[in-house]
This record gives C-alpha cells, structure tokens and sequence, in this order.
C-alpha cells in the first residue's frame, strides 16, 4: 500500500456532468482542482452520456415558433403542483426549486448556446399531467432534446474541463474512489480512498473494486457529486415509500451499477443532513434490454399516447394513467395489482410513429447528428434501435390477430393471466369509440386534442385508428417493467452548494450538486419531475456549488 499527497484548492468528487459542470466553474475562476472518480476515464459524464438529452426551457425561441404560449409563472405553477412540497425540511428544495425555473425561464438557454449547444426544433411534452391545472405535469410541451442527445451536452462540458486540464489547472484522477472526508476540526479539508485496479471495460460496464494502493488529498473545499442510488436496487427498497405500495421484487436498472449511492452516507458521516430519501423517480414504461450494456439494462420506452395500458391481467388502467401523462401515478396504481409489470397494446402504425427509446445509443439519428436518419423517423418510419427491439426484445409479442396476441402475452407474462374475451371486448369498444367525432373515452379525447399541437401531430401521434382492422396491424404488445432511475432527495444544499447540518448551519468546506444533492437543496423536484430538469439541475447545481467554492477560496 501507497499514500500519495497532493494539495489543491478543490477537490471535486465524481466526473458526472455536475461534476465537471463545477471543476470547470473552480477553474475558470483561476482556482486548480483535483477531479476523482471511481470509474476509469472512458466513463468521463456520467449518466448524462446515456440520456436523451433533454432540458427543460421556458418560454424559448423554439417554443413560440411551435405556436407554444409559455411563461415563467405557468411553469412554476406547473412545478409547484408537481413538487407538492409539504415537509418542514422542504424550505431549501423549494429555493432551489424557483431558483430553476427563474434560470430556465431566463440565462439557461443563451449560457449553454454560449457553449455550443442546438436544440431540435421540435419540442416535446414529457409528462403531460394528472389532468388538474394546479396539479401535477407540463401545461404546455418544454421538453427541448439536444442536437447530439447527452453526448452532446456532456461534450459542451468535457471540452471546457480537459482545457484547463491541458493548462494544468485541473487535475483528473480516475480509479481513485473515495471511501472518507477528512474532517479537521469541524471542517472538511480532503479526501481519503483507495486507488482501484485500472480498467479497460467499456463506458457503462462493472468495473472491478480490486484494491491496488490508498490515497490522501488536502484542499480548501470539497465538493460532492457522486450521484444517487438507482443502481444499488436493494437500497431502492430499503427507502422506498409506502405511498408507491410495496417495493418491486423486480426491476430492471437505467442506470449503470456504479450508480449506488455509496457517497452519500460517506458524506452523511460529516454531519451533513440527508433528507427526503423517499422521493425517487421510476419509470412503468421499463423494456429489457436485448443487446445488455451493463447487468440488467433497462430501457425505457417513451411512448405517444395511443396505446392502450393494461395491468398485468388485462385490466385497462384509468384515467389519467395514460402514456406520457403521470409517471409517478401510474406507478402507485400498478404497485396496487399485486405484479411487478403491465403491456401496453397498440398497432404497427402507433409504433411506427409514437415509439422512442431513452438514451443516447438507442436514437442514432439524434445522437449523431444524421439528418437523413432523422427525416426517415419523421416520414413515420420506426427507428433501427426500435425494429430491433421489436424482433430480439423478450417483451415484444408481435401478431396479425388477436387470439395469438394473447397466446404470446401469456407465454411472455405470469401464466394464463390475460382472457381473450375480455381483451376483445375492451379494444371493441375503444374502436367503436372511433365512429365519430365525438366520443367519452378520455383518451381518446386526448389523442385528439393533443394533434392540434402542431409537433405531436408531426412526430409523436398517429391518427386515431381502429386497432382490431387488420389495416392497421399486427397488434402489438409491449410488457413494460418497473426501471430505476434517479433519486430526488439527497444532501440538504443551501442556493451555493454548502451542505447543512440542520437546515441552517453549513458544513464548513463540503459541498454537493447533482443528484447526490438531490439537483440541489435536498431535493429541488419534491415528489415529482417534470422532465428534462435532470440534466439541467446537474448543470445548475453545478454551477453554483462550482462558483461558490471558488468564492471561498482564500
């Protein structure tokens, strides 16, 4: 065993894009930063690297092009029914949280053009709501995918941080995992950890623990972004909250399994104040992943709103559990029925044009940037990513009429659980739904309200259709597993970073953004997301917890 010593303004813990967000904010401020990570460089961003990249913006160019009337006060109407802040310990992540929307809504979109960033034109509404004004969701789409997904954004940032390392301003250190803070008289001055194997494993997979040697750093600051808990499936459990039911005894995983949550209880040692570790946010919409990057892979379908949502006896869901609409809702009511998945059914012509898939590797035309890809996916036809599914994916079930739909349903599912009879006479009476103009199905009522939006009617909404004609076909059935994916509670943060030890007072030299900060303050979303602020509250806190630790540099 080795010690190295090595002294340095601040130490920045993790090389996700929070991380690198605030190396490069240190090191613009002509501070020098000492940037460790766990994981071995080509696994430089993070979870940004497999995201879709999407930010949330508020009243953009792009929006009011697409005919979209936003405004900063909608929005934090928005944030507010879906965040439902009601703890005492609530008081930072509501700061945070108009903090956000105040920088979406202003600075946000001309700071990361500044850097190089486009957006594509059309703008997408994630999480469209639990159908209340006040209540949760996107009164208006505000879901802006960057032109080269997270890879794009991830770049915007490596670019700015591997220049000041090229001057030596910063320095990065990976298989360096930290297992303590130095705490020196009541203030964090450094780090100390053990020095991991090297690793040639590709961006994503495990990468060995084998212990090769031991560290120890010093600096004026520390600041924590290691990330949250969505890869350590038995700590999911262990915080998972009785509201949402009974934690699932499967799921699959978003995110790598470097994703463990390790950090924050080292970090919790301090005295530094862990709150809301309740509030998560999981996905329903979960497909195995057939072509596995790490173990148990989860990819998530982001679905249009057409096809029919069934729980995993062939019960069709209630309003609003609709595709797209409430997350967090459609989860409750599933973890109700007793079973760990649910199918959507649906036709060629809505997969053809409703079905994407979350991540950067599974939409080529967006990732890289390929505009004849990206007009083939908007003539309406599937993507490579989605076909493959469809032919290697376990939970596809692909057929030209019904009865072998459900055959393969069962085969797929647990046993004889869905009856044909029931099955026909839901779709019967949906399709007859379809005879006019006017109709009582509430989804259908969306479906057609929701064309008018010149974007949806473009890329993400097929016609309304009959699913039984055989014009239309093969029916498909998707079965949808629980994913995990990010944690919305974590360090308690005030507006710089500092982390607190009781709400008020701060942890001299510690402090933490992105998802260990749960995006800032301990948990800036409060029980809901309104999609597209993962991304952006890794860059804001960031931002600000880079800035300030520069500040207090002496």
């Amino acid at each position: 065993m080795w010690s190295v010593r090595v002294d340095t303004d601040v130490i920045v813990v993790g090389a996700g894009l929070a991380g690198l967000t605030a190396a490069a904010e240190i090191a613009d401020a002509g501070k020098k930063v000492l940037l460790l990570d766990q994981e071995p460089e080509q696994s430089l961003g993070g979870q940004a690297f497999w995201s879709l990249g999407g930010l949330l913006f508020v009243d953009s160019p792009e929006q009011r092009r697409m005919g979209i009337k936003d405004s900063r006060d909608l929005a934090w109407q928005d944030w507010l029914g879906s965040a439902q802040f009601d703890r005492p310990e609530d008081e930072w992540p509501r700061r945070w949280a108009e903090a956000y929307v105040d920088f979406a809504a202003g600075e946000k979109r001309a700071w990361l053009r500044g850097m190089g960033l486009k957006v594509f034109p059309i703008v997408g509404w994630a999480e469209r709501g639990d159908g209340r004004a006040d209540g949760h969701g996107n009164s208006v789409p505000r879901f802006h995918i960057t032109w080269g997904t997270g890879p794009g954004v991830v770049e915007l940032f490596e670019r700015r941080v591997r220049a000041h390392a090229a001057s030596g301003r910063i320095i990065m250190r990976f298989r360096h995992r930290v297992d303590e803070l130095v705490v020196d008289n009541g203030t964090v001055t450094g780090v100390r950890g053990s020095l991991l194997a090297p690793s040639t494993i590709e961006r994503g997979q495990a990468s060995s623990r084998d212990v090769v040697g031991d560290f120890e750093y010093r600096s004026q600051a520390v600041v924590v972004s290691s990330g949250g808990i969505g890869g350590n499936h038995d700590l999911v459990r262990e915080v998972w909250p009785a509201r949402l039911g009974t934690p699932p005894k499967t799921m699959v995983a978003g995110v790598p399994a470097h994703v463990d949550g390790r950090m924050i209880g080292i970090t919790r040692a301090t005295g530094a104040r862990v709150i809301n570790e309740d509030r998560m946010w999981h996905y329903v919409e979960g497909l195995r992943n057939w072509d596995p990057i790490w173990e148990n892979h989860g990819i998530r379908i982001l679905p249009g709103p057409s096809s029919m949502w069934l729980d995993a006896t062939g019960r069709r869901l209630p309003a609003p559990y609709f595709p797209g609409f409430d997350t967090l809702g459609t989860l409750r009511h599933l973890r109700g029925t007793g079973y760990d998945y649910s199918w959507f059914v649906l036709t060629q012509k809505v997969i053809e044009k409703e079905f994407a898939l979350s991540g950067s590797e599974q939409n080529p035309d967006l990732t890289g940037r390929d505009l004849k890809l990206l007009l083939k996916r908007a003539r309406g036809y599937p993507t490579s990513p989605i076909e493959m599914f469809k032919k290697h994916g376990d939970d596809f079930v692909v057929a030209d009429n019904l009865t072998d739909l459900v055959k393969g349903m069962n085969k797929v599912g647990d046993g004889e659980l869905i009856d044909e009879t029931a099955l026909r006479g839901l779709l019967e009476a949906r399709d007859r739904e379809l005879g006019n103009q006017f109709t009582k199905d509430a989804q259908i009522t969306y479906l057609q309200q929701h064309r008018s939006y010149r974007g949806d009617r473009f890329m993400r909404t097929a016609k309304p259709h009959r699913f039984l004609d055989p014009a239309n076909g093969p029916l498909i059935a998707v079965r949808l597993n629980i994913l995990t994916r990010k944690t919305l509670g974590g360090l308690e943060t005030d507006l710089s970073g500092r982390c607190l030890v009781d709400g008020t007072e701060p942890v001299p030299g510690l402090y933490a953004a992105g998802e260990a900060s749960g995006f800032g303050g301990g948990g800036m979303m409060g029980y809901n997301a309104l999609e597209g602020t993962f991304l952006g509250g890794c860059l804001f806190s960031g931002r600000n917890a880079g800035r300030a630790a520069a500040a207090a540099i002496v």
